[in-house]
């Protein structure tokens, strides 16, 4: 799954020791560009966290997302794990055409076959 917004805020980078070793977690806010924006809370792990580097506060992204819940003591944990983050392209300036010849230097036939009455049709 996919899910676009900006960035509205990075929490504390979190790590620790587990049986396989040192553990990275970052978390941040997202906030939807929907007529009801909604705030979601993402979080990346391990290598995923350098991602982040990149991308600061006000930035529009996209992540790709895996939604899993899971049940302890009776209770539902949702967890919302980034996999992908990349940033929109938030330029004002659209991409520009490529360079065309002036005018002066195309090669436009003078003298049109078929064109005695001079209407353009």
């Amino acid at each position: 799954m996919e899910i676009k917004g900006k960035l509205i805020k990075l929490l504390d980078q979190q790590s620790g020791q587990g049986k396989n070793g040192t553990w990275v977690k970052q978390e941040f806010i997202i906030e939807t560009q929907e007529q009801y924006p909604r705030k979601v809370c993402i979080s990346l792990w391990g290598d995923k966290v350098k991602e982040l580097e990149s991308i600061q506060v006000g930035d529009l992204l996209t992540a790709s997302i895996n939604i899993e819940s899971r049940e302890y003591n009776g209770r539902w944990y949702t967890d919302v794990r980034a996999w992908r983050i990349v940033k929109e392209n938030t330029s004002n300036n659209p991409s520009t055409p490529p360079d065309l010849p002036p005018l002066n230097e195309l090669d436009i036939p003078e003298n049109i076959p078929g064109d005695d009455d001079g209407m353009p049709f």
